[in-house]
């Protein structure tokens, strides 16, 4: 697209985006009228697509109430119920949420109380990190560093600190022949045990990980049994586990946390994009009860903090998202629905020569592409495979998120699908059938 006149600091500079004007369901629509199917509710975000019209009406009626107000001086009523709303539904032990603007700050804000418990309960010598590499864990500097995608994290490096990336859940690469799932889990569990002797068992704060990997690598769900496994050694060794749902948490697999279907605890809990579906931003971290003692009894406070935490109409906006959920029994709904689009992908591109990889989990999947099925060559990178998909999907009123360096940052190529929990069967449909063609053309032009 040719660059047109602007003053917006736009992601590429040599091109302007297209204006979006409007949007409806699982549509957006620009200033020239041309509709796009939401295919990935933008980064899984638009969980309930756009123009909600009982989310607009909540955010409406707490402008005309009370529209903002800093936490330093006041709460607000709808905070309150927002956070009430969270914990009854949270993992067991969560006590408190921790309202933010976003994802980056939900994880910033994570690995700061981590350090601080420990300051709070006299191990102030705790101070590494334990992540895995291919994740994404935000774009904040503590949340980059503590993320393992080289492309990102490249520019920063020096300004980044320190922290020990292991193996990634990742059966698709990684698994060894003749490995079980079971022994494939126990095999990355010692790695982090090695890792935390390595470090000190005394000076690792916590271990970081998405439950189920989200836009880096193009959703890795967790072989069963890893995260019990990985929980038995941070317990072991007095180790925090930070789970990071931002992309995949708020029902987008099929449960509202997806640490719920690998039946484990975690310490903090990162959520964002699916809190509030996109119509204010807002994350939150969940916290359990002795992290929020540790605090409340030590020093007082968390040190910590942002202008706009707790925003009184981001809060209105999550909080009608998720009664929407609950109501309209959308969770049930990603699950079927879930089941349907896993079924028309593996039909249509089951056997499909470039497809090496179907995986996820309710409406959360990853598509990973390769030159040769066999041996799961990559395509090179100097294609730009997931780029010239992306333009063909647009071109065809689709909206995908593909991705480049799936294998190591590098190498690789993915196409990421998260459309709203309310689309339907035909909608659904409708996706896959673009989505076919703007793969197989950027292919054959690649």
């Amino acid at each position: 697209m040719a660059t047109v006149p602007t003053h917006v600091f736009h992601r590429n500079l040599q091109n302007t985006p297209p204006v979006a004007v409007s949007g409806q369901g699982v549509y957006l629509t620009d200033a020239q009228g041309k509709r796009y199917i939401d295919a990935s509710g933008g980064a899984a975000v638009s969980c309930l697509g756009h123009g909600h019209p009982d989310v607009l009406a909540a955010m409406h009626a707490q402008i005309d109430k009370l529209a903002y107000a800093h936490t330093s001086f006041f709460t607000t009523e709808v905070a309150e119920a927002l956070a009430d709303k969270l914990i009854q539904t949270a993992p067991q032990g969560m006590s408190h949420v921790y309202f933010v603007s976003g994802g980056s700050e939900a994880m910033e804000a994570a690995l700061k109380m981590a350090r601080q418990y420990f300051v709070e309960i006299g191990q102030p010598q705790r101070q590494h990190f334990i992540a895995r590499r291919q994740s994404y864990h935000g774009n904040t500097l503590g949340a980059l560093a503590i993320g393992g995608n080289p492309w990102r994290r490249e520019p920063f490096a020096p300004i980044l600190i320190e922290a020990t990336h292991l193996s990634p859940c990742y059966p698709y690469r990684e698994q060894q022949a003749g490995e079980t799932p079971g022994q494939y889990g126990l095999r990355l569990a010692q790695e982090l045990e090695q890792a935390i002797f390595e470090k000190g068992a005394d000076r690792v704060i916590a271990f970081v990980a998405e439950t189920v990997g989200g836009a880096t690598a193009g959703v890795l769900a967790p072989v069963p049994g890893y995260f019990k496994a990985v929980r038995e050694v941070c317990d072991r060794y007095g180790v925090l586990l930070i789970l990071d749902e931002v992309m995949c948490g708020m029902g987008r697999t099929g449960t509202l946390h997806a640490c719920e279907q690998e039946g484990v605890l975690p310490d903090l809990l990162a959520v964002a994009k699916g809190l509030g579906g996109g119509y204010q931003p807002i994350g939150a971290v969940l916290a359990q009860a002795n992290i929020v003692d540790a605090m409340r009894d030590g020093s007082g406070f968390f040190q910590h903090g942002h202008t706009y935490l707790g925003h009184a109409v981001a809060c209105a906006a999550a909080l009608a998202v998720q009664q929407v959920i609950e109501r309209d029994q959308l969770l049930a709904q990603v699950r079927v629905r879930g089941g349907f689009l896993q079924q028309l992908m593996r039909s249509n591109w089951g056997e499909h020569p470039h497809v090496g990889d179907i995986r996820g989990r309710g409406l959360f999947w990853g598509i990973e592409l390769v030159q040769e099925r066999a041996s799961k060559t990559p395509f090179d990178p100097a294609r730009k495979l997931h780029a010239r998909i992306k333009q063909e999907a647009m071109a065809r009123g689709l909206m995908v998120y593909p991705m480049g360096g799936t294998v190591d940052g590098r190498y690789g190529d993915h196409v990421l699908l998260a459309p709203p929990f309310i689309a339907s069967e035909a909608e659904l449909t409708m996706m896959v059938e673009r989505l076919g063609s703007a793969m197989d053309a950027a292919i054959a032009a690649a």
